[in-house]
């Protein structure tokens, strides 16, 4: 089989002459075959370095908070203090996703600190991975970075079974 360029078709089509194919397989005829060839360059992503995103801290601590609310056992996020603060917040202007969640941006690696009250009889380990791969697996992800560490703290644990007139006390205190 002989390569060769034709110039008389585009130059994104390749000719094969297949008279060395036949006369090598035994058998008579010449055909000409023909196969365009697509450049796939034009569907490429940009080089690195065309430009610089910045995500800025409080998007990736939403994310994260996005990210551990998802997790089945979570009741909610922050302790006593905070669940409160966020209940006026979340009055006044909607829920606040990052409410419990701390973050430290390095570069391109995060690390996240977490506390949140999860249902009563959920396995709190479990709950705790389950936040923990979540979290990591949202951030590498969406955001495009590395996880140095995921620490959660489990502040309390609801139980819905408790009547509604009796106040829930936090089990640590803020």
């Amino acid at each position: 089989m002989q390569l060769r360029r034709d110039e008389s078709v585009p130059a994104n089509v390749l000719v094969i002459d297949q008279a060395a194919v036949a006369a090598l397989s035994g058998r008579a005829g010449r055909e000409r075959l023909e196969f365009t060839i697509v450049d796939t360059t034009a569907f490429e992503a940009p080089e690195a370095g065309t430009g610089k995103t910045v995500i800025v801290d409080g998007v990736v601590a939403k994310i994260v908070g996005i990210a551990a609310r998802e997790v089945p056992g979570v009741f909610a996020l922050g302790g006593g203090a905070a669940r409160a603060l966020g209940a006026i917040r979340e009055a006044i202007s909607g829920t606040d996703p990052s409410q419990g969640v701390s973050i430290t941006v390095d570069e391109t690696r995060v690390a996240v600190e977490i506390s949140l009250v999860v249902e009563y009889p959920h396995e709190l380990q479990k709950v705790a991975d389950d936040v923990r791969a979540a979290i990591t697996t949202a951030i590498h992800t969406i955001v495009g970075m590395q996880v140095t560490a995921v620490d959660v703290t489990v502040k309390d644990v609801h139980y819905a079974g408790a009547p509604a007139d009796e106040p829930e006390t936090p089990a640590v205190p803020e």
